[in-house]
């Protein structure tokens, strides 16, 4: 009667079912799209738990080994084991020593009562709380399930919490396959999980002894030692068996412990660009290449379907995510330069730009752009320009668009790593001088397949919005922007139209590369000064696959270009993308060219002098010619400073008449070309290099002959007091 009266939290013990949904390991899993676990990830380091294990699923010799250490009539009593209490006390009235009474029921109850294990349970009404605990426990438990329970909740030696962890941690196997001697180790740890090695192999030979396994005991000493110090842990047993694909993108989703995330990764194609990436960077080892990094994108849903940011061992940084760490981005960014100047009518994929020598005053000194290779192609098409890579007509674009105004479409189509103004990166942003992302940069390119309609990417499928992976600066705004448009379908039909013509980049790549599919791609390659960073990015009618290939720690490689280092990574996964599979229910994908949109039309073309041969060219309404012929000088000029927005301070301890601001071009002024400052004649442009200031909010004009405005800019001049 007494232990009826006693308020007991006993009264709220939980149901089996109950227990075994609340558990938690202490690893997180991300798993691909159609449920495959693809990492694990240990986020409580408080404790080691793996996955719940079935008693089914537990060697008969482990619970044969605990049911004699710990409650020999485990089988027989209703909770207490009154022979074993009776006894126990009687030793301990006697000054005896006991081996204790408590039941593998009671110890379960004390696990399930949270509160009692920190008020501890070795008082008397502690013990007298667990006892009644212990008999509900029977009254509505089946005895497997109080097993089973035990056994996945139970210490057994430092973190390992369970049997699954410790089977794994201590024996590299899973608990199926524990033999005699590691049950017998496994049950002498229950009493006292960190006792020493000696003190638990002791146990463990008495017990064996007492199931009639003496001869166990031989050799058990060196044994137990190599267990306890987890040398008997299979490193390859544990990579084999427990999921490692795509850990950073599983360190980026994954919060709490024992949640299980459904990603939109294919597994199959992680698996697969892992392995190409793998594969192709072993081939390059020898030219000082370690690290890379693979990104797929649907195109029309915007779910990653793989994200390899690493080579895994083959790098000294592996930890380092290359899908979203920055880099310069190289050429990659010309397909997106030249989209700008197509919207703006001011070039054409037939338009004529000279590949020759160029300086360029850049304000603080020279800028004196070159080729990959070390020659010069002359009088080139855009579509030859930008199939081809060649850098001096795409800073010559530049030059014509201005740097800020590119930085502003740069921004708009996603690349929110480039902090500073246009202006602070100068011409060189044409050849990819800013830091991006692989993240960036592939949904970018993902923006011209879906003719120029940017959309946030998402990391789990089947919903319309994710929550953003990462809030660093490599995957800032990628995944919670709003859609929208950046590029008009046509121009964005006009650059994948030059990217996927073979003979447009015959003049660098040759007309076999690893650019050339058998089925319809637009590609572009980019390499960064020194050789540090080798990107390829390109589209299909479905996929978007980005690739980068470098070292994490910045150090150039030797000799590799984005044709030779990313490339064949990037091939090799459109390969496998476009090949369809009837194991996977995949037919074949729709690898034709896209229909021209309307705004774009066909014609007959034909230059002169004939520089390149007549050809069919797809152009923005409006724009179309037959006959082309090369460009003048205007093409080229621009107001390079005073810069858009600047702020000038004259220096007080300087006299006035002793400051100049320059008047400087991007490149040498026509015939009769004249300066304007606030709607006032200034002087001749090929003559007039200085001005004097004058306080105040200024507009500097540049007019050609007939007065037609050519470029403009606003600056502002302030005066300082001296501080002397």
């Amino acid at each position: 009667m007494l232990l009826l009266a006693l308020p007991l939290p006993a009264l709220a013990l939980p149901g089996f079912a109950e227990v075994k949904a609340g558990y938690r390991t202490s690893d997180a899993t991300l798993l691909a799209r159609d449920g495959q676990p693809l990492h694990r990830l240990r986020l409580d380091k408080s404790v080691r738990r793996l996955d719940w294990t079935p008693l089914k699923e537990i060697s008969p010799a482990l619970l044969r080994a605990v049911i004699v250490s710990e409650d020999k009539r485990f089988m027989e009593h209703d909770g207490i084991d009154w022979q074993a209490a009776g006894k126990a006390a009687w030793t301990n009235f006697w000054g005896g020593r006991t081996r204790g009474a408590s039941t593998l029921t009671m110890q379960l109850a004390g696990l399930l009562d949270e509160d009692g294990q920190r008020r501890g349970r070795r008082s008397f009404l502690g013990k007298i709380s667990q006892s009644t605990a212990a008999l509900r426990l029977e009254g509505f438990w089946r005895k497997q399930e109080i097993a089973e329970a035990y056994l996945n909740l139970v210490s057994f030696r430092g973190e390992l919490v369970g049997v699954g962890a410790m089977s794994r941690q201590l024996f590299g196997k899973w608990p199926h396959g524990l033999d005699e001697r590691e049950a017998a180790l496994a049950a002498a740890l229950l009493r006292s999980p960190n006792a020493a090695p000696a003190l638990v192999v002791k146990r463990a030979c008495n017990l064996l002894k007492e199931m009639n396994r003496a001869g166990e005991c031989e050799g058990l000493d060196g044994f137990a030692t190599q267990a306890l110090s987890g040398n008997l842990r299979s490193t390859e047993v544990d990579r084999s068996e427990l999921p490692q694909s795509a850990p950073h993108l599983a360190r980026k989703l994954l919060k709490q412990p024992g949640e299980q995330i459904r990603s939109s990764l294919d597994a199959d194609l992680q698996q697969f660009a892992g392995d190409a990436l793998r594969r192709h960077l072993t081939a390059l080892r020898r030219q000082n290449v370690e690290d890379g990094a693979v990104l797929v994108l649907d195109n029309a849903s915007g779910e990653i379907l793989a994200w390899v940011g690493s080579s895994g061992d083959l790098s000294g940084a592996a930890e380092v995510d290359g899908v979203t760490a920055l880099r310069q981005a190289g050429s990659t960014l010309k397909p997106f330069l030249y989209a700008l100047a197509f919207e703006r009518r001011n070039l054409t994929p037939a338009s004529l730009l000279e590949d020759a020598p160029l300086t360029l005053d850049a304000g603080n000194g020279l800028y004196a752009p070159q080729n990959y290779e070390p020659d010069y192609k002359g009088w080139v098409s855009v579509r030859r320009a930008l199939g081809g890579s060649l850098n001096v007509p795409a800073v010559k674009t530049l030059v014509r668009l201005g740097p800020e105004r590119f930085h502003q479409r740069l921004k708009q189509t996603g690349f929110a790593s480039l902090k500073e103004s246009g202006d602070w990166y100068g011409y060189s942003l044409a050849l990819g001088s800013a830091d991006v992302s692989l993240l960036m940069l592939a949904n970018a390119y993902r923006t011209l397949a879906n003719a120029g309609q940017w959309g946030p990417l998402r990391a789990t499928p089947g919903k319309t919005a994710s929550p953003p992976p990462c809030q660093r600066e490599g995957c800032s705004g990628v995944f919670n922007a709003p859609v929208r448009a950046v590029y008009s379908p046509a121009s964005s039909f006009l650059i994948g139209h030059i990217l996927s013509d073979r003979s447009a980049r015959a003049g660098t790549f040759g007309l076999e590369s690893w650019l050339a599919t058998p089925y319809w791609t637009a590609a572009k390659t980019g390499t960064s000064k020194d050789m540090r960073d080798n990107w390829c990015a390109g589209w299909s009618r479905r996929y978007t696959v980005a690739v980068w290939v470098g070292n994490a720690g910045g150090s150039p490689m030797h000799d590799v270009s984005g044709v030779s280092g990313a490339a064949p990574v990037w091939r090799e996964v459109m390969d496998w993308l476009h090949r369809g599979d009837a194991r996977h229910g995949r037919s074949k994908i729709d690898s034709r060219p896209p229909s021209p949109p309307p705004g774009v039309v066909s014609r007959s073309i034909r230059f002169e002098p004939p520089r390149e041969p007549a050809r069919e060219e797809w152009f923005m309404a409006g724009t179309e010619s037959s006959l082309i012929r090369a460009a003048d000088n205007r093409a080229l000029a621009r107001i390079a400073y005073p810069a858009e927005g600047s702020i000038i301070a004259l220096d007080p301890d300087i006299p006035p008449q002793h400051q100049r601001i320059p008047l400087r071009l991007s490149a040498p002024a026509g015939n009769h070309w004249r300066w304007q400052l606030d709607a006032q004649p200034l002087g001749p442009a090929d003559r007039l290099k200085h001005w004097l200031p004058q306080p105040g909010k200024h507009r500097l004009t540049l007019h050609d002959a007939q007065n037609a405005l050519i470029d403009s800019v606003t600056f502002e001049v302030r005066a300082l007091r001296s501080r002397r």
